[in-house]
């Protein structure tokens, strides 16, 4: 209906137009008190002749407005044509819109070169930084004192940050690297575990895991991206206790019992670059771990959601059940 008015406003001239006429010769006829039957007839006549031609360039213009739609990407832009033009108001937009499509597909172009490149730049970054810190981490391993587990602790915590800079370029790509098997989940959260054991054993805070009997068709590498991430968090702000890791059902728990998220947090912890209330508390907090979790988990088809209170502690959970 609202597609129609806005067609009936561009009448407003021929039917001003028609009306006028009409009366015009209506008018002659009275005056010269010829039968007014004469002219009714044919102004009705024309009158229904008006109308179907309308309905007619209605559904026209109709089916044009679709095709016009149709064209909603530059994407699309780019292989189909407009429709023919009407008139010579249609052809001068028609010919500010081609000139528009060219510029916009001429800047697409030139982004995607530019993320590209961007892209390779920081991906090559990313491989010659590790280098320096595997050689750091291999100096650092038969040292045994205070201050050497310590520098351990930073360095994998240098080295965790860029590997989620090197997960969010990946991400980003139009490529991926995903690898989907079945995987048992116990060897895969030994070797998170693993990663922050000299971390555990420093801070003298209490491991629960239990061997999990699981199977699950996922990509190995990235999931075991994630469950760093989440552990990771849980190490962070937890000062004292516990972090326990069990399945319930085909569910994966981390549960920690650390200073909790505030509720006002809980409904955007998984928006990129949003810290909240402990991120403004703790300086390295950079909102990009549970965002790259989520957007992992949803390419890994693994439904991830957080729980927690203020105080108690946090747990995240990770839904291995298939979807329909």
């Amino acid at each position: 209906m609202k597609l129609f008015l806005l067609y009936l406003r561009k009448l407003r001239l021929p039917a001003l137009t028609f009306a006028l006429f009409s009366a015009v010769f209506a008018l002659s006829f009275y005056l010269y008190d010829l039968p007014m039957g004469a002219v009714a007839y044919p102004i009705l006549f024309c009158l229904f002749l008006a109308l179907v031609i309308i309905a007619a360039d209605f559904i026209r213009s109709l089916a044009k407005y679709k095709r016009l739609r149709a064209l909603g990407r530059v994407a699309e832009l780019a292989s189909l044509e407009l429709p023919e033009a009407g008139s010579l108001e249609e052809a001068g937009y028609q010919e500010a819109l081609t000139a528009l499509m060219s510029e916009a597909r001429e800047l697409a172009r030139t982004r995607d070169e530019e993320l590209r490149e961007l892209t390779d730049y920081y991906t090559v970054w990313v491989h010659q930084i590790k280098l320096p810190i595997t050689a750091m981490s291999l100096t650092l391993q038969n040292e045994d004192t205070p201050e050497h587990a310590k520098l351990r602790s930073q360095l994998s915590e240098i080295n965790r940050y860029v590997e989620m800079v090197l997960a969010f370029l990946r991400l980003r790509s139009d490529t991926t690297d995903f690898v989907f098997g079945e995987y048992g989940l116990d060897p895969i959260i030994r070797r998170a575990i693993a990663k922050f054991s000299s971390e555990f054993i420093d801070r003298k805070l209490r491991l629960q895991y239990e061997p999990v009997d699981f199977t699950a068709v996922t990509d190995e590498k990235w999931l075991l991206f994630v469950l760093e991430q989440i552990i990771s968090n849980a190490l962070k702000y937890t000062k004292a206790g516990t972090i326990a890791v069990f399945m319930e059902g085909r569910t994966l728990n981390i549960e920690d019992t650390g200073a909790g998220i505030a509720p006002e947090d809980l409904p955007r912890i998984f928006e990129r670059g949003y810290t909240g209330q402990n991120g403004r508390e703790n300086a390295s907090a950079t909102g990009l771990g549970l965002y790259l979790c989520r957007e992992i988990c949803g390419k890994l088809k693994i439904d991830i959601s957080v729980s927690s209170t203020v105080g108690k502690g946090t747990r995240v959970s990770l839904d291995f059940r298939e979807k329909s």
